[in-house]
């Protein structure tokens, strides 16, 4: 799921001050704790490599937030695919990797706990030690 801002309901729009809201964004009841994180990205970066071994060969961690700069394009266990550009929110739901189609950066917010063993698993694949 993506969102434009310009495609977003305002729920307060005056002279001063603009608030917009998108309700039903993803779901995090049965998480605890969130942590927020930037992750830079250069063009043609691909995580899938670094996520063979987990469940799916997809991260199963669910994430909220918003492009920066750049396009990524989320792939599911599906087969679908979101391409999310720069002034976009977006949620990637459990089941997903991520490739950068141009240098990218991205401000997310995830469950830390299941987060951290995600990005554990890949900091391993990437020193060789999984």
């Amino acid at each position: 799921m993506r969102q434009a801002k310009r495609d977003m309901p305002a729920r307060i729009d005056t002279p001063d001050a603009i608030a917009r809201q998108q309700m039903g964004f993803g779901d995090a009841s049965r998480y605890g704790e969130l942590s927020g994180e930037y992750f830079t990205l250069a063009a043609e970066t691909d995580i899938t490599p670094l996520l063979e071994g987990l469940e799916d060969d997809h991260c199963q961690c669910p994430h909220w937030g918003y492009v920066l700069e750049g396009t990524l394009t989320a792939s599911y266990t599906d087969g679908s695919e979101d391409v999310t550009e720069a002034g976009e929110l977006f949620y990637w739901p459990p089941g997903h990797t991520v490739r950068a189609n141009d240098d990218s950066e991205i401000v997310m917010f995830s469950p830390q706990d299941e987060h951290a063993a995600v990005l554990e698993h890949m900091s391993a694949k990437l020193d060789g030690s999984a």
